[in-house]
């Protein structure tokens, strides 16, 4: 499935919903369901991980629809090359300046 694909079922599903509660209030439930996952990769198992990463993704396209951000778009512009800053794939930003995780 392509982010496309995500973000548009996300907002056939909940798009009234998520406009009417706004970015404000979305990026909330967002950050809770970062805590969720966080908790989850710390304590639970695989089933719990798969959940909470698939809530997170889903509370993270909602704010790029309400943000009006296109996440294919995004990330092809961002990432299609390689890594942003080094321009290669893969990364060698470590290689080009050791002080860089």
């Amino acid at each position: 499935m392509e982010l496309s694909e995500v973000q548009r079922i996300v907002r056939d599903t909940y798009g009234e919903h998520d406009r009417a509660r706004g970015v404000d209030a979305t990026f909330g439930w967002f950050v809770e369901e970062v805590g969720e996952l966080s908790r989850a990769i710390r304590r639970q198992g695989h089933e719990e991980r798969v959940e909470e990463f698939t809530d997170v993704l889903a509370w993270l396209v909602t704010l790029a629809d309400l943000c009006g951000i296109d996440l294919d778009e995004a990330m092809t512009q961002r990432y299609g090359q390689g890594c942003p800053s080094c321009g290669s794939s893969p990364c060698r930003c470590g290689e080009l300046d050791p002080a860089r995780p």
